[in-house]
């Protein structure tokens, strides 16, 4: 067939050309907070922004001009077509943006609105370029409405084992409970929990989060970068200015007067305990970070802090103080963009203070202060209304190492891991817990309190079986209290979950041989030696037989026939089934070069060397991954029954805050307890 070409007439051609001139000679919007797909693809769903009625949250753009020599000069934000009436501040990239995004940008942002009205709300920015071009930009978010209520919970307990899959429990519950024919003998505390469902833990831009976007989705409803905890992302440099989402505790404290209890292991500044309270996109920015859990704790509620992490709270001029101005905040008067966090937000402004004596003022505002086990035991509750606990520079001791300490196994031998830091009287979590809830508890608001097991995840990255086993023992003991506490008063809910799962932990068997074997064998090395001769699946592996101590632990973890855990997200190690007496160097610790901690292990290759058998990993680097895997989550007390099925970690956020808002209707037929 003969095809006619056919041409447009001239005048029809340049109309066109000029059209399209017009259309491009546009500016540019990169970016619209909050997220939104509508803004991204166009399409009307999924919702990615939810808040609550009332909920505080910042919207935000960037602004690209069509050229170089334009500039933006005008931003303005409407709500279903409603002009927002909180002005907005209009600040241009010459200096303080991403490398990537022009100087002659511009970042429109307007702090700390509220929408009450449930339902999906479409808000739009309007930028005016120097030339007087506009460019329209639209997103949506949705208001999640409180459901009539039923029970209204006072206190909320928050249990995080960071890392923890069903796999983690799976192996403290074999250690510590034991089996017979098939039956364990013990269950946890959290086996007991009435509820359990799966959460889906991807954050904001990976399948794979990490514990800063992991916590705060649980506490915000809302997804976040991998690194930033309480903020949506932006195009600016500064880790503190980016756009607030207002936390759990945030919005509990201004509405119903409750105070917040943070309780963990790791540093306190560390990605899980700073996800409750501090708006960052830089999760290590230590010096800020706990600046800004004392500078707003009238915000946060803020009544309990215990942990590790002593070096961000001690002048630079102070041995083991890492406390910087590179990491710290100040929020510019004269730049409306930081202005408004102090004005609309009611946030401290910060100060550039590495010398500040962060101790002494959390004492000055009425803190009592414990810095080891014998003072936090003498910390009467009676008389103490807020705590701040710091037990180690930065991480704390694992379980497994402040066990021995107490046995006196290691106590008073140079160079012992209780005694590495100088800080050998360390509590362990349950003891911190009750203390915790000893002062909360009188408050008459109620209070919010998060309580983390950080090392199951630390030491579960370094494949360090028998740690991490014991911390999520520790993380249990904890448990019980909280579930205690809850069931002596029925005013209560209390979750257990984590952020993500973490090396991919399986539990692959047992071993066919004694200890005293398995140390003979791995003396000569070898896989034909350690994995052939050792590794038990199926009826081989039986059921290992782990004697627990009056403390509640194992008197020992190399028995004979013990668990043999695997990894599904390693990287290469060597391995010889016994445990570690070191563990792996801690570089977050200020002392890390100097000995004993010079002399631990570097990393999973130089661990175990001398036994020859080498572990093929499957990632990079040197150190176990988070995975993307669905996590469980167990709830006891009000409000339990709303976790059941597969859930988003944004949706714990919203049943949390129905329970303690409007209550939580019980279901027929569901236990009591």
């Amino acid at each position: 067939m003969k095809t006619t070409k056919r041409f447009l007439p001239i005048s029809t051609l340049t109309c066109l050309l000029t059209l399209s001139a017009y259309v491009s000679a546009q500016p540019v919007v990169t970016r619209l907070t909050p997220p939104s797909e509508l803004f991204s693809s166009g399409q009307p769903a999924p919702i990615i922004a939810r808040f609550l009625p009332e909920q505080r949250f910042d919207l935000q753009a960037t602004i690209k001009p069509d050229d170089a020599n334009k500039s933006i000069t005008k931003a303005e934000f409407a709500i279903n077509n409603q002009l927002v009436k909180v002005s907005t501040a209009l600040r241009d990239c010459s200096t303080g943006c991403l490398p990537n995004v022009p100087k002659n940008s511009a970042v429109a942002t307007v702090r700390a609105i509220t929408i009450k009205t449930p339902g999906t709300h479409t808000f739009t920015m309007t930028a005016t370029q120097s030339d007087g071009q506009k460019v329209v930009a639209t997103g949506n978010f949705e208001i999640v409405p409180f459901e009539n209520g039923g029970q209204k919970v006072k206190n909320i307990i928050i249990f995080l084992g960071d890392g923890m899959g069903v796999a983690h429990r799976s192996a403290a519950r074999i250690v510590a409970g034991g089996f017979a024919q098939g039956k364990s003998i013990k269950p946890l505390a959290m086996d007991t929990f009435p509820v359990t469902g799966l959460v889906k833990t991807a954050s904001l831009n990976s399948i794979v989060t990490d514990s800063a976007p992991g916590m705060a989705a649980y506490v915000s409803g809302n997804k976040g970068n991998n690194n930033e905890e309480g903020v949506f992302p932006d195009d600016t440099l500064d880790p503190f200015d980016n756009p607030r989402i207002e936390y759990l505790s945030e919005y509990l404290k201004r509405t119903q007067g409750k105070a917040l209890g943070i309780v963990t292991t790791a540093d306190v500044f560390d990605a899980t305990p700073a996800a409750n309270a501090i708006h960052t996109s830089n999760r290590g920015a230590g010096t800020g970070i706990v600046d800004q859990f004392f500078d707003d704790r009238n915000l946060t509620g803020l009544s309990v802090l215990m942990g590790g992490g002593r070096k961000w709270f001690l002048p630079s001029t102070v041995p083991g103080s890492q406390r910087s101005d590179r990491n710290d905040y100040a929020f510019s008067s004269t730049d409306a963009h930081t202005a408004d966090i102090v004005k609309r937000w009611g946030a401290s402004a910060g100060k550039l203070d590495k010398d500040r004596d962060l101790i002494a003022d959390f004492k000055s505002a009425g803190f009592a202060y414990a810095s080891d086990k014998s003072s936090l035991d003498a910390v009467n509750p009676a008389q103490t209304n807020k705590l701040l606990g710091l037990f180690a520079y930065s991480n704390m001791n694992v379980a497994l190492d402040k066990i021995d300490g107490r046995r006196g196994k290691k106590n008073g031998v140079k160079g012992s891991v209780v005694d590495d830091f100088g800080f050998p009287d360390q509590p362990m979590l349950e003891e911190m817990t009750v203390k915790a809830l000893d002062v909360l508890s009188k408050d008459k608001n109620g209070f919010v309190l998060m309580v983390e097991a950080a090392s199951i995840d630390k030491q579960a990255h370094n494949m360090d079986t028998e740690r991490w086993i014991l911390d999520t023992i520790e993380f249990d003991n904890a448990i019980r209290v909280g579930q205690s506490f809850a069931q002596k008063r029925g005013d209560t809910l209390v979750i257990i979950t984590a952020d993500h799962e973490v090396s991919g932990v399986s539990l692959i068997g047992g071993s066919i041989v004694s200890d005293s074997k398995l140390a003979e064998l791995a003396k000569d090395g070898g896989v034909a030696n350690l994995r052939d001769k050792v590794v038990g699946a199926y009826e081989k592996a039986g059921f290992p037989k782990y004697r627990l101590a009056n403390d509640g632990y194992p008197e020992t973890n190399n028995v004979d026939n013990r668990l043999l855990v695997g990894y599904g997200a390693n990287t290469d190690r060597h391995e010889d089934w016994r445990t570690n007496d070191r563990p792996i160097q801690d570089s977050q610790q200020p002392f890390s070069k100097s000995e004993p901690l010079s002399v631990y292990p570097a990393d999973l290759i130089t661990r175990d060397a001398e036994g020859k058998f080498m572990v093929t990993g499957q990632v990079p680097g040197n150190s176990g991954v988070h995975t993307a895997s669905d996590i469980p989550l167990s709830a006891f007390g009000p409000g339990a029954w709303s976790f059941t099925g597969v859930m988003d970690n944004t949706d714990v956020f919203f049943i949390l805050g129905q329970a303690a808002v409007k209550g939580v209707v019980k279901p027929k037929g569901f236990p009591s307890k």
